[in-house]
């Protein structure tokens, strides 16, 4: 094996092996315990029999554990760092019929983003550290969040959005209800020191999929509503894209805050 090779194949490749000697140790196993009653009884026929059995087994075990360590060459932070093995994230992915793109440095996989930590020989997935790095073990992980849903809340987001449009309103000079871009909005967000890392613009998109999807729009009793502007500004800069859960892209690009109609 070597940085060539997929994680999947060299890890169900190790995973065979183990089993293969883990009969063994279980044979190992038996003969030891046979030993054990043996010596306790003093049945000294079967005490030879059964340490003999046990010394050929125990060397075969050691040649299958010595061979398994020495095939198992995968240069893993390779892999991760490469690029290649989000590659075959996205394949495997394919292959089961889960919706996953890549956008700038993280996968998104409705309702989770993943992002590869190559020097952690791990991922991140919805802030959580996760070590499991087996492709298919990884895309069934994701598939059961997708199956699940999201735990969204969207009225604290959406008064967020409210405050952070007010916020730029002002300090463009623009007049109420006007439509800003949402990245504007973003920034505005995570203006303190080190937030847009802790916040990242992927996970604000994902998040504005989850409010639109939830049909939340006014914001308690302020008498303001949210709306959308999408249409035009996905031809513009600043336009941001998710992965709906039909897995097709879906972009956002401004916002407005309307009057609620008495």
């Amino acid at each position: 094996m070597n940085s060539e090779t997929s994680m999947e194949s060299a890890l169900a490749s190790v995973h065979a092996e183990v089993e293969a000697a883990g009969r063994s140790a279980n044979l190992l196993g038996r003969e030891l315990k046979r030993a054990r009653s043996a010596a306790a009884s003093g049945n000294v026929r079967e005490l030879r029999r059964a340490l003999d059995a046990g010394a050929d087994l125990g060397r075969e075990l050691e040649r299958a554990v010595t061979d398994t360590r020495a095939s198992y060459d995968l240069d893993e932070t390779e892999l991760l760092a490469s690029g290649a093995y989000a590659k075959e994230l996205l394949v495997t992915a394919s292959d089961a019929g889960v919706a996953m793109f890549e956008e700038d440095d993280r996968l998104l996989c409705y309702p989770s983003i993943v992002r590869v930590l190559p020097g952690e020989l791990a991922l991140e997935i919805d802030r959580r550290r996760v070590r499991a790095l087996r492709p298919s073990v990884v895309v069934a992980l994701l598939e059961r969040a997708q199956n699940a849903g999201p735990r969204f809340k969207a009225a604290p987001f959406l008064a967020s959005l409210l405050a952070g449009y007010d916020y730029v309103l002002a300090r463009q000079g623009k007049a109420a209800n006007t439509v800003v871009r949402l990245v504007d909005v973003y920034a505005v967000l995570t203006l303190l020191p080190g937030q847009s890392g802790k916040y990242t613009k992927t996970e604000f998109t994902r998040d504005l999929y989850l409010l639109d999807q939830s049909g939340v729009t006014e914001v308690g009793s302020t008498g303001r509503r949210l709306r959308l502007a999408a249409s035009t500004g996905t031809k513009q800069a600043g336009v941001l894209t998710t992965v709906a859960r039909s897995g097709q892209q879906q972009r956002y690009w401004g916002i407005a805050f309307d009057e609620v109609s008495p």
